[in-house]
């Protein structure tokens, strides 16, 4: 089995490079980098260059590997660069994604391809109407989650009108050790651990604390993707999150419990957004119907190895060079 990973040195690729390693060893796992990335794809995955904006080097790429599936995690995927740069997501998001289909389309073989949406794509849902399933409106809120909104529908046209075997997963928050520190969770435990290494006065800079979300672990998202390929229904999109709602508060409570020095909260304006949803939770029971997935590791758990993660990290960073 031949297998490409778009995104490969990005939060969720090599977790999946690993898990693909570890339930199906004698899989060919390639990985599309930038031929800018600083960022090399983690061992064994075989590293080959492409640029969802240059469809000539999607051609390449395809014809060497000759996948059977592509896993299409690369993106722009941060909400609040997206207020900035609108046009960048959409030309990433949503014409990348145009361009790594049409590539497979013209190809004239046989490829599954899972695509990675988000939950984003809801916006605002009545709480009294959640958890989401796949069958509520999109009603993006954000120029990322409009982005991923036209990319979740484009696949699906390619499955309806040319038959390619794509699947749909609408990932919500995720989040685990590796996280970069732009997103909240990582956000608070990479601050936590600049403060209690000296490095930063005690002080952790926050956000919009009461918006509810839904988190799950990045480890369990790893395995939703290799069950979409291998057992998800070519044409279908998926929700892929707990179910748990979680108040952005409760995660910052939980990491502030296992800190070792005393912090104090600041809101800082910079990281309120223009416009933000205030409560997104995500029901998961198709997608656990058709492939036995279920969530397994405790938030908790979850934001503790984070916190342990950026410890090790802060450390490295900080360590005086050797003489």
């Amino acid at each position: 089995m031949r297998i490409l990973i778009t995104g490969v040195t990005g939060f969720v690729g090599p977790y999946l490079a690993e898990h693909i390693a570890d339930v199906a060893p004698e899989a060919e796992v390639w990985g599309l980098v930038l031929a800018a990335d600083s960022e090399e794809a983690p061992p064994p995955v075989r590293q080959i260059e492409g640029n969802l904006t240059d469809i000539a080097s999607l051609k390449a790429a395809l014809d060497q590997v000759q996948p059977q599936i592509i896993f299409h995690l690369a993106a722009a995927s941060s909400v609040a660069s997206s207020w900035d740069h609108p046009g960048r997501f959409l030309e990433v998001n949503a014409v990348g994604t145009v361009n790594l289909l049409e590539t497979v389309r013209t190809a004239g073989r046989e490829v599954r391809v899972v695509v990675s949406s988000s939950g984003e794509v809801y916006g605002i849902v009545p709480v009294n109407q959640q958890p989401i399933t796949e069958d509520a409106h999109l009603a993006p809120l954000s120029p990322y989650a409009a982005s991923k909104a036209a990319q979740d529908l484009l696949t699906a046209q390619y499955y309806h009108g040319y038959g390619i075997p794509t699947v749909r997963l609408r990932l919500f928050h995720h989040t685990g050790p590796r996280r970069p520190a732009q997103f909240v969770a990582s956000s608070f435990a990479h601050q936590i651990a600049r403060i209690e290494h000296g490095l930063d006065p005690p002080r952790l800079a926050v956000g919009n604390l009461d918006a509810i979300r839904d988190f799950t672990d990045v480890r369990d998202v790893a395995r939703a993707y290799w069950l979409a390929a291998t057992r998800g229904v070519p044409g279908d999109v998926y929700n892929i999150c707990s179910s748990r709602h979680t108040s952005i508060r409760r995660v910052l409570d939980v990491l502030l419990m296992d800190s070792k020095v005393e912090v104090e909260v600041e809101v800082d304006p910079s990281r309120l957004r223009a416009a933000d949803i205030p409560y997104l939770v995500g029901d998961f029971t198709r997608f656990s119907s058709a492939t036995g997935w279920q969530p397994e590791i405790p938030l908790v758990q979850t934001l503790g190895d984070l916190l342990e993660w950026w410890r090790v990290q802060v450390s490295s960073q900080s360590r005086p060079p050797a003489q």
